[in-house]
């Protein structure tokens, strides 16, 4: 187990290095001078040349990088072009949004998902499988922020029965930011629910053919007792990790859900950071998000040995 585990951790490593070369690598080959505009358009050639000093540029690229790997390394992503900021802060407080919508539509999602597409395989054949398998492929044809226009328009505006748009964190008041993520939430709740309830069922009628399935029932175990017993942990293995493949897409920035909903999470702020060409808070942001999904994949893999001890063996 200690040597799956550490392997594990070893493996994402160089992952995270490559991935903060590519990160650097590419703002390189967008057009445009940060000095320039951090400066603005009224600056003089002196005062942009100055400033590439200040920030590094003037450095050969290998050396930038390295300067800037070690900041981060210490917690400094540098300061945003077009506020002034410090990045670090910036991702954390648009983070901390995007893990609430996140965490919470993604259990929900799995919580509704993962039992429904179980016992649809269990009952393979059956109306209640077809059912499952007619609301999955609707929900997997719907685009998320058609999805997500439809509910502001059905609840927000025609009913008002929630706020069409903002954001109010849970430390001013629990239910008044219960009732600004409702919408955002189902939205990914209905988004995700499809493609987790496919896996689960797919994964579970592999499962139920085993030979091992086939001796418990032989064993006169009743069908509940097999498929929880003995059928979930295997079942369920293939579903973690499409849910952990999910999880860490999302909370890199849910950018589709949060521009809909006008919510200030990881997702705008990288595509608002691209628009104004805010290089620190672009680089620093997608090596942020690529952390996350690398973290969150981590993860999973650990989680696997518990459900199958064989994987660690």
């Amino acid at each position: 187990m200690t040597r799956f585990i550490l392997t594990r951790i070893a493996s994402a490593i160089p992952t995270l290095i490559l991935v903060s070369i590519a990160v650097f690598g590419l703002l390189r080959f967008i057009p445009g001078d940060p000095a320039a505009l951090m400066l603005g358009d009224l600056a003089k050639p002196g005062q942009v040349e100055a400033m590439r000093v200040q920030m590094g540029l003037d450095k050969p690229v290998v050396a930038q990088y390295l300067i800037w790997i070690g900041n981060v390394l210490t917690g400094d992503f540098g300061r945003s072009i077009s506020t002034g900021q410090d990045v670090l802060p910036l991702m954390l407080n648009a983070f901390s949004v995007s893990a609430t919508i996140v965490l919470v539509g993604v259990f929900i999602a799995a919580l509704i998902a993962v039992p429904a597409g179980m016992l649809a395989a269990w009952r393979q054949n059956s109306l209640g499988d077809v059912g499952v398998i007619a609301v999955a492929t609707i929900l997997l044809s719907i685009p998320s922020f058609w999805l997500g226009l439809m509910l502001l328009l059905a609840f927000g505006l025609h009913l008002g029965w929630l706020p069409v748009i903002g954001y109010v964190p849970f430390s001013q008041g629990f239910w008044p930011a219960l009732v600004y993520i409702v919408l955002p939430v189902t939205t990914l709740v209905l988004s995700e629910a499809g493609p987790i309830a496919r896996m689960a069922r797919a994964s579970t009628i592999e499962v139920a053919r085993l030979e091992y399935i086939t001796h418990a029932r032989a064993k006169g175990l009743s069908e509940s007792a097999v498929m929880w017993r003995h059928a979930f942990k295997n079942a369920f293995a293939p579903t973690l990790t499409l849910i952990g493949f999910v999880l860490g897409s999302l909370l890199g920035g849910i950018a589709v859900i949060e521009t809909v909903f006008t919510l200030p999470g990881l997702g705008r702020l990288l595509v608002d950071a691209i628009y104004a060409r805010d290089y620190p808070v672009v680089q620093g942001t997608m090596l942020f998000v690529a952390a996350i999904y690398v973290v969150v994949n981590l993860v999973v893999d650990l989680l696997y040995p518990f459900l199958d001890p064989r994987v660690a063996a």
